[in-house]
């Protein structure tokens, strides 16, 4: 899906134990992101992201929703675990992911594989107004928010990779050899 790509009508259930109507969900401002496992590091740092910005998104008047193909049952172990403040969805058939073009190949570990492509879509009024693909988790959700909010240099700058400013530091100094113990004298035996 593209900027300007009407939001299908797909139903999935949710960790609150409702189901979920993503072209409802679109009507007024939504945030739906795809991530491809519960309690991995990467998904995990974008979950724990997207919760600590949710009033900022919800003072926006957005509404973020989270994706994966993982169970409701795992879904609800994840948002208990870290406290988690975002819908997740259960997307188990991968009808979402494919309907969004978060589901194909793409490459890990230098190899060509199928797999969910870590994704975000903007949506408002039943429409996305932007699309992220193969998103890098750090600076991300700045960037959502930044788009969010009108604003196209912050998102632009959040989005982008950091800048390597500092020097690298020097070595640590090796650390002294550890003393061997003296060896044991033997016991004469009388």
């Amino acid at each position: 899906m593209q900027a300007g790509d009407k939001i299908p009508s797909i139903r999935l259930a949710s960790d609150a134990g409702s189901q979920v109507d993503l072209a409802t969900a679109a009507k007024g401002k939504a945030v739906i992101y795809f991530y491809p496992r519960d309690d991995t590091p990467g998904c995990t740092r974008e979950a724990q992201g997207f919760t600590a910005a949710a009033k900022d998104f919800a003072a926006l008047g957005a509404t973020v929703y989270g994706i994966s193909k993982d169970k409701v049952e795992t879904h609800c172990k994840f948002r208990d675990k870290y406290k988690l403040a975002i819908p997740l969805l259960s997307d188990p058939d991968l009808t979402a992911h494919k309907a969004f073009g978060a589901y194909g190949e793409k490459t890990m570990y230098g190899k060509k594989v199928l797999g969910v492509i870590r994704s975000t879509f903007l949506v408002e009024g039943g429409k996305v107004v932007r699309a992220w693909g193969s998103v890098k988790v750090d600076g991300h959700v700045d960037a959502v928010l930044g788009a969010l909010r009108g604003d196209g240099a912050a998102a632009k700058k959040a989005s982008a990779k950091p800048k390597k400013t500092a020097k690298l530091a020097a070595k640590p100094a090796a650390k002294p050899a550890a003393k061997k113990a003296a060896p044991a004298k033997k016991k004469s035996k009388r």
